[in-house]
């Protein structure tokens, strides 16, 4: 039989009756099926293509330039967190002053990031005690 053939396939009886006849637990689930065999490689790739790994995204870009976007102090309690879906920066705070401190200047915090790489979409900046 050449490498490259297909496996037989057979029907959901005759897989039944083998399964038995070996002593093997059948399967109980009516819409369970076989799927053909994939190369662990093609696997990968579609999984890093579908979840975005090894892309540069605005998150990212914006954690990376924290520092330099809010200073230094403020940026040792509070952290990017998500951009949501109405383009709003979701910040968490863990300091009420410094909270305060990124509310009065949110105007300037959200052109700062809007100026990054990938990250014109962003239209404001959400403030959040965590």
């Amino acid at each position: 039989m050449p490498s490259d053939a297909e496996p037989t396939r057979f029907s959901r009886t005759a897989e039944d009756l083998i399964a038995s006849l070996r002593r093997l637990p059948l399967e109980t689930n009516p819409r369970t099926r076989r799927r053909a065999t994939q190369e662990v490689s093609a696997l990968v790739n579609e999984l890093v293509v579908r979840h975005g790994i090894g892309i540069e995204t605005p998150e990212h870009t914006i954690r990376e330039q924290w520092a330099t976007i809010v200073g230094p102090a403020n940026a040792a309690y509070s952290h990017p967190f998500q951009i949501d879906s109405k383009g709003r920066l979701i910040v968490v705070t863990s300091h009420a002053i410094v909270r305060n401190e990124l509310f009065l200047h949110r105007a300037t915090i959200t052109k700062k990031v809007q100026q990054l790489p990938g990250c014109s979409a962003i239209r404001e900046v959400f403030l959040r005690s965590g």
